[in-house]
């Protein structure tokens, strides 16, 4: 689905919504899933509705659908937001270079 062309600056809702992501953790890696790097895509379709591509850290997460549930969650407690999408997506796959550095540095991995 396109953006809607008629939405308006939407920066400063874009960090809410990345905040809000920001509030779910992956179960099995003790860090946010947007640091993660597990969000591909965050788009408006209209000025309350915003559509998210997101992957998982492994195909077989036993979390799968509870993930996706949390994440709509999360972005819902924004009072502007009246719809979420959120879409699961394994192409490109995730791997450990889609964490933030900050995070890799926490996990010991640089």
């Amino acid at each position: 689905m396109a953006p809607d062309t008629q939405a308006p600056d939407t920066q400063a809702m874009t960090e809410r919504v990345i905040a809000a992501l920001r509030t779910v953790h992956d179960p099995e890696i003790p860090v946010n899933i947007y640091d993660l790097g597990l969000i591909y895509r965050l788009d408006w379709l209209s000025e309350s509705s915003v559509e998210i591509d997101m992957t998982l850290t492994a195909p077989g997460c036993p979390v799968a659908g509870q993930m996706l549930t949390w994440v709509e969650e999360a972005v819902r407690t924004l009072p502007e937001i009246a719809e979420v999408k959120v879409n699961l997506v394994f192409d490109p796959p995730w791997d450990r270079s889609r964490m933030s550095e900050e995070v890799q540095l926490e996990l010991g991995l640089l």
